[in-house]
This record gives structure tokens, sequence and C-alpha cells, in this order.
């Protein structure tokens, strides 16, 4: 998947910090904290996960796609990456 151990690095980086703030708002609703603190924490993790979207998509692009391209396969890539953001809706 990963064409170079920096980008995976960077991958599993984010990954973590979006897990570490997932583990603080379940500690926070255990705890009955506010609301408002907990729903600032779960936008922490919604932002996390989105800077993994961007290490992942960008890998996805400049390797992927570029190889199906270059295999004459353009139609699959572009099916999987609509694929991806038809989800998202």
């Amino acid at each position: 998947m990963f064409h170079t151990k920096t980008k995976k690095d960077n991958a599993l980086h984010r990954l973590k910090i979006a897990r570490g703030h997932l583990e603080k708002v379940i500690k926070m609703v255990e705890d009955d904290v506010y609301c408002i603190d907990v729903l600032i924490q779960t936008k922490a993790v919604r932002s996390a996960l989105e800077k993994v979207d961007e290490v992942l998509l960008e890998e996805h692009l400049s390797c992927c796609v570029v190889d199906h391209i270059k295999q004459g396969r353009s139609k699959q890539a572009v099916t999987e990456i609509m694929k991806v953001f038809s989800k998202s809706k």
C-alpha cells in the first residue's frame, strides 16, 4: 500500500493521534464531563481522521492512480475514487 516507510509512519502517527483523542472522549463520557468539552474533543477526533484521509489519498493518487493510468486502467482509478467520495455523503 505505502511506497515509502516515511509515508506509512506518517499515517500511523496520525492514526495514533486519533486513537488518543478517541480514548480521551471515552474517558470524558465515562466521567460525565461537560457536554461542550466532549464535543470539542470529538471535533479533534474527526480532524485527526481527516488528516489520515489526506495522507492516504495523496499516497493513492501519487502512486496507485498513476500506475493505473500508465497501465491503461484509468477508468478503474476514477471509479475507486468516486466510490470513496460517494460514501462520504
